[in-house]
């Protein structure tokens, strides 16, 4: 495991809704960040199915494209969500862990874009798809 990602998962476990859906980030790039979320009934949003609610799915995704941000190679000192709109493709299978992968795409001088999936076991049918615009908060003088 790189130091990198060892400091990133230290980070992601810092946050307290992070530890509180047992986050867990197991793949980061320049530029990319894959986060993990079991299933738990703490987050079902509808007993009657036990499917998670979207919330805990939104916050997911979010946290997957922060760390997208903050892993690209012009390396930001840190981020904020400025827009993330997700579009809900189907319910999350009760009992099956959420995967969220996220992409920075493109950064401009203050400005990075994100695109994010989230998947259950069945990776061919996303659970729901997302893009966002994230602050860049850099040093003065350490523009890209």
């Amino acid at each position: 495991m790189t130091d990198i990602l060892t400091i990133a998962r230290q980070f992601i476990q810092a946050l307290p809704f992070s530890r509180a859906l047992a986050m867990d980030l197991t793949e980061l790039g320049a530029g990319s960040a894959t986060i993990t979320m079991p299933w738990d009934a703490r987050f079902v949003g509808d007993p009657a199915t036990g499917v998670l609610h979207g919330g805990a799915i939104s916050a997911l995704m979010d946290t997957a494209s922060g760390a997208s941000v903050m892993s690209h190679p012009s390396a930001p000192t840190s981020t904020a969500t400025l827009d993330l709109r997700i579009d809900y493709m189907r319910p999350a299978t009760p009992g099956q862990t959420i995967t969220a992968r996220a992409e920075c795409h493109h950064v401009t001088r203050s400005v990075a874009f994100v695109r994010v999936v989230a998947c259950d076991d069945d990776t061919s049918r996303p659970v729901a798809m997302g893009t966002g615009a994230f602050t860049l908060d850099r040093p003065k003088g350490d523009l890209p």
